[in-house]
């Protein structure tokens, strides 16, 4: 039987927020500062990589640790924040509006709590959050299933009954690992990996499309009426 969905978490970066391209800048001065000059295959290896800061220390041939680089970047994103290039992705704040009028709502996210604290409130999104699970929160970080079996836990809702809509091929494989339905929401239309097709539930071109979609996802199928049963008596 397959079990109805009470709940929705939500990734946060390039599922509700336009910020993959902020994360690179501030990733790409931090590595200049340290003598590594950008590339393309750096700004794809962070798109959903919850190891994201030891990746950028590790272009600095061992002159940071991670945790440097979580500081200095978490700071001038916070920055970013505040001077207001950080914003809502088109129908993101509709979506979840949307989820919140079916059941309790969270956040799963790779990036650290400072950030996602500041965004959210720039944006109006946290009095809806039952749950903001971040960076620090687990050891484990997507793909593994640890961000959204901790955010089913701090809701409240088993994972099998809650919905997680994710960007990323490592975030859905990581909310799929956790028993979650997944709606997935490719980043700029890229086409999923064929090992992360099939986990999907369903697939949006972004919030706003998304939003009917999630929706039906989450209201109970009602039950067919079956044929009215049989009467029979005997006449008198």
């Amino acid at each position: 039987m397959t079990p109805v969905l009470r709940a929705t978490v939500f990734d946060l970066d390039d599922t509700l927020i336009d910020s993959g391209g902020a994360w690179s800048r501030v990733c790409a001065a931090f590595a200049a500062r340290h003598g590594h000059r950008w590339r393309a295959e750096d700004e794809a290896a962070l798109h959903g990589n919850g190891g994201w800061a030891p990746y950028v220390a590790g272009l600095c041939g061992g002159a940071v640790s991670g945790a440097d680089v979580v500081a200095s970047c978490t700071a001038a994103m916070v920055d970013e924040c505040a001077a207001g290039r950080v914003r809502a992705l088109p129908g993101a704040v509709e979506l979840v509006l949307e989820a919140g009028r079916h059941g309790p709502v969270g956040v799963a996210t790779a990036s650290p709590r400072r950030f996602v604290l500041a965004v959210l409130k720039a944006l109006g999104l946290a009095p809806g959050l039952s749950a903001v699970v971040c960076g620090e929160d687990v050891v484990r970080v997507k793909p593994a299933p640890d961000p959204y079996l901790r955010a089913a836990a701090e809701l409240g809702v088993p994972p099998s009954c809650c919905l997680a809509v994710e960007d990323s091929p490592n975030g859905i494989r990581s909310a799929a690992a956790a028993g979650m339905t997944v709606l997935a929401l490719p980043r700029g239309g890229m086409r999923l990996p064929d090992g992360v097709l099939h986990l999907p539930a369903a697939q949006a071109g972004g919030a706003a499309e998304a939003v009917p979609l999630l929706s039906r996802l989450l209201t109970p199928a009602r039950p067919k009426a079956g044929p009215a049963p049989a009467v029979s008596g005997h006449g008198h």
